[in-house]
């Protein structure tokens, strides 16, 4: 990848409503220039879309936690994340290697909200769980370039 792909990636990871013209001028193309090069980030699937950054506190989420799923009945595991998709709350959901099978990250308002989000989960999902709460976060969603 050439080094001004890497720059325009950087710079709509940091800002993805950025202009073309401001693009240009940051990375010393014109504007077309700067918009054909994001036009072949996006055909390539390098950018795969734009959205909204929400702030959870504002929106009364207050609480970060998450959570470690392991399934009761292992011939299940591959049918967890469609089980929990349609649970309010659950904001990511990773496969992964280890004890557990799934990792997820759940936002709640309370400790009440947690509470009857992980009943929801153990009973739907028919897995134990092992919360972790998040007290603070130093960084996140750090841009890959």
């Amino acid at each position: 990848m050439e080094s001004i792909d890497q720059q325009i990636l950087g710079l709509l990871c940091r800002d993805g409503r950025m202009s073309y013209t401001d693009i240009g001028r940051e990375t010393g193309l014109s504007t077309s220039a700067a918009q054909q090069r994001v036009r072949r980030l996006e055909q390539r699937g390098l950018i795969t879309g734009y959205r909204a950054i929400l702030n959870p506190d504002a929106l009364g989420k207050l609480l970060t936690a998450f959570v470690q799923l392991r399934a009761l009945d292992p011939t299940r595991d591959d049918q967890v994340p469609d089980i929990i998709t349609p649970l309010k709350g659950v904001i990511s959901c990773y496969s992964v290697a280890g004890q557990a099978s799934h990792l997820l990250m759940v936002q709640v308002g309370t400790p009440a909200d947690l509470e009857a989000l992980l009943t929801q989960i153990r009973q739907t999902a028919h897995v134990s769980t092992e919360t972790t709460l998040v007290l603070s976060v130093p960084f996140h969603d750090r841009p890959l370039v």
